[in-house]
């Protein structure tokens, strides 16, 4: 039977206070926790700008994801419905949501492909402990035609089945199991990259902050990060939120949510800056940390241990990806099946197989395709840059000022508070964060993606 658009009724949950937290946790915690926080801490100072990253998080980080909480849960409904129930004039920041995780997932499988790829390589023994050769073995995925579009699909697939369960037999039962093994696998290679001769000067680099670092592009780098790093401003707390008990504690997930996000950020930065600082590498390579530096660095440990680190690294980076991209794709799958009333398999094969077609070009495009140009950038740097510099601070900026001045406080207040049932004694400070300081605040980001400041 064809759900009617808006309908509710049957709507699925969580089943648990557990797996939301993990499903949250695993949508902010992503790619960008792996390999971007670990580049940008090397490339900015190392211990200023975890510092001011931490200060960002608990800013921004707890104030817009309580307030993506509050608007999902109390609609139950997916972005785009939830403003439509909530005031019809703000329906646009939900279709924003939708269009950004929409725009990621063009792009977003592709390096997903890239991670699964890597876990064969790494069993193979393609590795070398030279850059030059990891560059050249990257350089030929990345810039291939049928091996990345194949593993695309195959990490696409990978979503696919999991979303198509639904969420309390797909995403929260891949989350209880996912979340769990990466947290395990991160502190593996911690203890190993502390091990090497050498790592201390990695950990007080991260850790110490030098505050003659301390510039306002560092600042901005930290701010930056910490607002893309949640998963925030493209409603996929909005739809997990959606799914959740009223019962549940909404201050204390999104406490606990950031908290693991970051979390996964400082033990990858243990693993990759002391390793890197160890070994002599370079700590700004950028992307390429992750699919050139990374492998070399394993590969130094020996053909056998090397080989055994590096899978668990690529099985970690994978898992990563994959936690994220589920959420991803749920936005755009709820927002069919609340607004357009479609069964979710259909929701998910259209879905998809629309994506593919997208993320064929945004691989191409990193090759046969690159001297195709739109703003002096590549179709996949511009899916990222759309998404991520334009639309996610647009719609993290109308979503706290919505809660914080027109979804009214007494209105907020219950929701947050389960009806009294729930001390917050920081309401009024959250309040004074959604209307004046965290839009301000992801202003800046806006601002400096778009190259004004």
């Amino acid at each position: 039977m064809q759900q009617q658009p808006g309908q509710t009724e049957k709507r699925d949950q969580f089943t648990s206070k557990l797996g939301f937290i993990l499903a949250a946790a695993g949508s902010a915690v992503g790619l960008g926790n792996i390999w971007r926080f670990p580049y940008l801490a090397g490339k900015n100072g190392g211990g200023a700008f975890v510092l001011f990253y931490l200060v960002c998080v608990i800013v921004i980080g707890f104030g817009l994801m309580l307030a993506e909480f509050v608007i999902g849960r109390h609609t139950q409904l997916s972005s785009v419905d939830a403003f439509k129930k909530l005031d019809k004039r703000f329906t646009f920041v939900g279709a924003i949501g939708v269009l950004a995780a929409f725009i990621i997932m063009g792009y977003y499988p592709v390096v997903g492909g890239w991670s699964v790829a890597y876990i064969f390589k790494t069993i193979l023994g393609q590795f070398s402990t030279d850059p030059a050769t990891m560059e050249g073995i990257f350089g030929s995925l990345a810039t291939g035609i049928a091996s990345p579009i194949f593993w695309t699909a195959v990490y696409l697939l990978a979503n696919v089945v999991i979303v198509a369960k639904g969420i309390s037999e797909g995403i929260e039962k891949a989350s209880l199991v996912m979340m769990p093994t990466l947290f395990i696998l991160l502190i593996i290679l911690v203890i190993r990259s502390l091990t090497l001769p050498g790592a201390g000067e990695g950990l007080k680099y991260l850790f110490v902050p030098n505050f003659s670092k301390m510039t306002g592009d560092v600042m901005l780098a930290a701010l930056g990060q910490a607002f893309f790093s949640l998963s925030l401003g493209m409603g996929c707390m909005i739809t997990y939120a959606s799914y959740l008990d009223k019962k549940e504690n909404l201050v204390e997930s999104a406490t606990i949510v950031p908290v693991m996000d970051t979390g996964v950020a400082l033990l990858s930065g243990l693993v990759i800056i002391p390793a890197t600082v160890a070994l002599g590498f370079d700590l700004g390579q950028g992307p390429g940390l992750v699919f050139v530096t990374v492998p070399a660095i394993f590969a130094t440990m020996g053909p056998v241990v090397g080989r055994i680190f590096g899978l668990i690294f690529f099985i970690l980076l994978s898992l990563a990806a994959l936690s994220s991209s589920l959420s991803l794709l749920e936005v755009v799958v709820s927002y069919l099946i609340d607004n357009r009333g479609w069964e979710r398999k259909k929701a998910v094969a259209v879905t998809s197989i629309v994506l593919f077609i997208i993320c064929i070009v945004a691989s191409l495009s990193m090759g046969p395709l690159s001297g195709f140009t739109i703003i002096g950038m590549n179709f996949f740097d511009l899916l990222d840059w759309f998404a991520n510099a334009i639309l996610l601070p647009i719609g993290g900026i109308f979503i706290t000022l919505y809660v914080g001045w027109l979804m009214g406080k007494d209105r907020v207040r219950a929701e947050v508070t389960n009806d009294g049932t729930v001390k917050f004694a920081l309401f009024e400070v959250w309040m004074f964060l959604c209307k004046f300081v965290i839009p301000a605040i992801i202003t800046l980001v806006l601002l400096s993606g778009i190259g004004i400041l």
